[in-house]
């Protein structure tokens, strides 16, 4: 008996041994999956389960305030100024509006069941396509949600619906000695300026959307409401939910609530605007401007052809010097904004301006910004036929690289051919090149049979990979 234990402890202790030795299988050095190898979401947009949804709408929101009208599912789906060209599948079945957080549930319900895809639209000034319907689906218009529900003038805080436009926002806002410094393009509105986390004119002193958003109510993908953060600024409990939305451009959920950070309205603003020979010259004003830690609110640059297309559109109350300018927007007591209007006059002559002007009362600055805010428009006006195109890019470099970007984009938007022009704003190396593509250039070395509109071959930068050379080809 004792021999036969033995026996049975040395075979456990021999295997036991053995199977210590053995190698553990390797674990995955990757922390992440590869894109390539997750299976991709599958969606039900078959018309019997769309007609079948339908119905579950209606039961929600109302017929009234469902749309499957050609025309709303094409405006829903992009713009004439919007540089993704919508295809046409690109369109949702209908726009559902609805006027609640609990009614947006309800619908999020309904499509997380029967697997319909949703995209979200509020303002629809997106220039990246961000509400095309690119997997068709329905579209959920917040145009219902477009309340100001709660001002807390003493916590310096607003709750808003995500259909109030910032403008609007800032114009009820301002009877109270406050405002909300986010400025993007005219007409966009709070659901829209969080999902892209968005920028302006005013981000090289304020910040951009991320800075001002305090907390959010969200409806998930499944329906589930959650509230990221309660109203008191300073928080150091758990994840900063609020930052993760902020910028996730609908993909994670639908934002039916904001509450903003305001501030208190500059006592006094003024404008002032500078021109230069060169684009490299006024880069290099920017640069030593923003290097004295001047206090300015905005930093705006425009080139020569940008000047140009605002004089071409005669959107302006008076003409513009043809040549790259910089524009200056100055805030807070009268006797600071004449210490700093005296500054950057003198920083912008040492880099070469030509001349230098500044208002001297709100008409006057109202007249000088007002070049600005047309920049776009007064682009989109050089179409000259209706499948032209405007292309709008966008670029963030170092500041110390700014001139360096800004002139090597300069020369390339000249050997392409096209009708281009620089806007930005370069406080914080930002800004934009806005193209006016013909509808006959096509795309050049397509691995397509059929050769795309307003696309071209791209050659990287050797500053920026984000910015591209571009090669365009015309149809003879």
């Amino acid at each position: 008996m004792n021999a036969h234990r033995s026996v049975v402890l040395l075979v456990g202790a021999v295997g036991g041994y053995l199977f210590g030795r053995q190698t553990p299988t390797a674990l995955p050095p990757h922390s992440t999956m590869p894109l390539s190898t997750t299976q991709p979401p599958s969606h039900n947009t078959a018309p019997t389960n769309l007609e079948a949804a339908w119905t579950d709408f209606r039961d929600v929101v109302g017929e009234e305030n469902i749309s499957t009208e050609p025309a709303e599912m094409a405006s829903h789906s992009g713009s004439e100024w919007s540089s993704y060209p919508s295809l046409p599948g690109d369109r949702p079945f209908c726009v559902v509006k609805p006027l609640t957080t609990q009614e947006v549930s309800e619908v999020m319900k309904i499509c997380h069941r029967r697997r319909i895809p949703v995209t979200a639209y509020s303002g629809g000034t997106s220039l990246e396509g961000h509400f095309a319907a690119t997997r068709g689906g329905i579209c959920i218009d917040f145009s219902r949600m477009d309340k100001i529900l709660t001002l807390h003038k003493d916590d310096l805080d607003v709750v808003v619906q995500p259909a109030v436009g910032w403008e609007t926002l800032n114009e009820e806002l301002g009877e109270q000695g406050l405002f909300f410094p986010p400025d993007p393009g005219p007409g966009a509105m709070i659901g829209g300026m969080v999902g892209t986390g968005c920028s302006g004119t005013n981000a090289y002193r304020y910040g951009t959307m991320k800075d001002w958003v305090l907390s959010l109510t969200v409806v998930l993908a499944d329906g589930t409401v959650i509230k990221t953060k309660q109203r008191p600024r300073k928080s150091s409990a758990g994840y900063d939910l609020t930052r993760v939305f902020v910028g996730s451009e609908g993909t994670l959920g639908l934002v039916t609530e904001a509450t903003l950070k305001v501030t208190v309205k500059p006592q006094n603003t003024s404008v002032a605007i500078c021109t230069f020979g060169t684009v490299r010259e006024a880069a290099n004003a920017v640069f030593k401007v923003v290097g004295e830690g001047v206090p300015i609110a905005a930093i705006e640059l425009l080139d020569d052809v940008q000047m140009r297309c605002i004089n071409d559109a005669g959107s302006t109350s008076r003409s513009w010097q043809e040549v790259p300018t910089l524009f200056f927007k100055f805030s807070g007591t009268p006797t600071s904004v004449k210490e700093h209007i005296s500054i950057v006059q003198r920083l912008a002559k040492g880099s070469g301006s030509r001349s230098f002007e500044f208002a001297k009362n709100k008409d006057e600055a109202d007249e000088l910004w007002s070049a600005r805010k047309e920049a776009l428009w007064s682009v989109m006006a050089k179409k000259q036929n209706d499948g032209d195109h405007v292309w709008t890019t966008d670029v963030a470099v170092p500041i110390s690289r700014l001139a360096d970007i800004v002139e090597e984009t300069k020369e390339a938007v000249s050997k392409s051919g096209l009708t281009g022009s620089i806007v930005g704003h370069v406080g914080d190396g930002n800004f934009h090149s806005e193209y006016t593509v013909p509808v006959n250039f096509l795309c050049l070395g397509t691995l397509t049979d059929e050769p795309k509109p307003y696309c071209c071959t791209t050659t990287k930068s050797t500053i920026s990979p984000r910015i591209w050379s571009i090669t365009w080809s015309s149809v003879q």
